[in-house]
């Protein structure tokens, strides 16, 4: 085989696009958000910051009305 016949094997071997060149860089994109997101969580959380997601404490309840 000469070098013409084997770039030429290469080229029609990679006709077909596969998941990682389809879907590589939105797999990326999502796996660095996430990422991102549990290291701010994990570092708000290590310093003692509350995160208040309970309404219970904060809102006032009205008064109750008997009909």
């Amino acid at each position: 085989m000469n070098i013409q016949q084997t770039t030429a094997g290469q080229l029609r071997q990679k006709q077909t696009t596969d998941f990682h060149d389809k879907y590589g860089n939105a797999v990326l994109d999502h796996d660095v958000h996430f990422l991102c997101c549990c290291i701010s969580i994990y570092a708000y959380t290590a310093n003692g910051m509350e995160w208040k997601l309970s309404p219970f404490g904060r809102v006032t309840p009205k008064k109750w009305i008997n009909w």
